[in-house]
């Protein structure tokens, strides 16, 4: 049986580097700066839309943070129709309230403004629209048959790297079990990199947005599927997140911290989306569906008990990127453990806890279960875990 199943593990990981070879080298067209957002509105009139869907959530209307991008749409000559909808990890039932919104008024084209969350919804919606409007037919790997409507993105948390990405997630209102989409035809076309619009963001937020980019770097950097250009992302965003998000979260106005974090998310999301995530995501995705702890948090409370697991085959790597942020001496062994002490160290000073308040023991064994099934075969990553030792892991998150 140990054969079997280590030979199924080396034709996933041939599967996955063969995967990210064939993805395209695209990259959406990208503005960045404070002025950033009004200059993606501009370009998107001279591309010839004129009626336009704004997703987003409630709370970034209420901020003001939309009115100024619709008001910037409508100086451009775009009339914009919001979709405020969406909420943390979006249903289909949202979904489908967003696409009927795109059909009753006409629009030609997707806007997402917000995290993560809108910008999945936004995906879906775009997709919906050239591929017969039901969300459920494209769930999976390469379902979108054809080219969703033109797809736009301002980000306005510094974490989720969604702008650059081709994957989207909805969960199903009832269940909260997540729906995977992915497929190149996903990937916005414009994106604006704005830290005027992210500058109001709350401490507890830009900490686990912060900490959701780190892990995207570091599981893309200790993926098997890793390469030479993914990596040059990576270690950029790893460098530039240990630099910059201590001071994000101490001063929210702090315009070149919020600009390095959001290129940080930005090369994150670049490098994860080619390479793939590991087991913090998986473990923190269960955290979410029983909890729904924010993606964020789940990330950096699982990163340190996962890079310690990984650490044996993961050294070297792990060691790679203590010289990035210039930590620990010795050799490889001492490096590596310098640096999960240094993520450690991070979310201490950032306020992110080392414990899961809602974790509770009877929950561990089927959230190992569901993270074993996300995780196997389909995460290239560099040590595999079994059923104990993924209860034992999460145990360890216990508060």
């Amino acid at each position: 049986m140990h054969a079997v199943k280590k030979l199924l593990h080396t034709l996933a990981i041939a599967l996955s580097r063969l995967f990210s070879k064939l993805l395209p080298d695209r990259i959406p067209v990208t503005f960045l700066g404070p002025d950033a957002s009004r200059e993606l509105c501009h370009s998107i009139a001279q591309t010839g839309v004129r009626r336009l869907l704004v997703v987003t959530d409630a709370g970034l209307v209420q901020l003001g943070i939309v009115g100024r991008v619709t008001a910037a749409l409508a100086d451009s000559g775009v009339e914009a129709f919001v979709y405020d909808g969406v909420e943390p990890d979006p249903t289909f039932d949202q979904v489908d309230a967003g696409f009927a919104q795109l059909e009753r008024d006409g629009c030609e084209a997707v806007l997402a403004v917000g995290g993560g969350s809108p910008m999945d919804a936004a995906k879906v919606i775009a997709a919906m629209a050239t591929n017969g409007g039901r969300a459920e037919k494209l769930v999976g790997m390469l379902k979108v048959r054809r080219a969703p409507l033109p797809l736009y993105a301002i980000p306005t948390t510094a974490g989720t790297g969604s702008e650059v990405t081709l994957a989207a997630v909805v969960s199903h209102p009832q269940t909260h079990v997540k729906n995977f989409f992915v497929d190149p035809k996903l990937l916005p076309t414009m994106a604006a990199l704005d830290p005027t619009l992210m500058t109001g963001l709350p401490p507890q937020i830009t900490a686990a947005t912060g900490m959701d980019a780190l892990t995207h770097a570091v599981e893309s950097f200790l993926a098997r599927t890793s390469n030479e250009r993914t990596e040059i992302w990576a270690t950029a965003a790893v460098r530039m997140i240990f630099e910059n998000l201590p001071k994000a979260c101490a001063d929210g106005s702090d315009l070149g911290a919020r600009k390095a974090m959001a290129l940080a998310s930005y090369y994150a999301g670049l490098a994860f989306t080619r390479t793939s995530v590991g087991y913090v995501h998986a473990i923190a995705h269960t955290f979410g569906a029983y909890y729904r702890t924010p993606h964020g948090r789940a990330n950096a409370i699982v990163l340190p008990h996962v890079l310690e697991f990984s650490s044996g085959p993961a050294r070297d790597r792990l060691a790679a990127l203590a010289d990035v942020i210039a930590v620990g001496n010795g050799g490889p062994e001492a490096k590596a453990q310098a640096f999960i002490e240094a993520v450690r160290e991070l979310m201490a000073r950032i306020g992110i806890p080392s414990t899961l308040a809602d974790l509770r023991e009877e929950d561990i064994p089927p959230i190992a279960r569901q993270a074993l099934a996300e995780a196997t075969f389909n995460y290239p990553v560099p040590r595999y875990m079994s059923q104990p030792e993924a209860e034992t892991l999460i145990r360890a998150i216990l508060a």
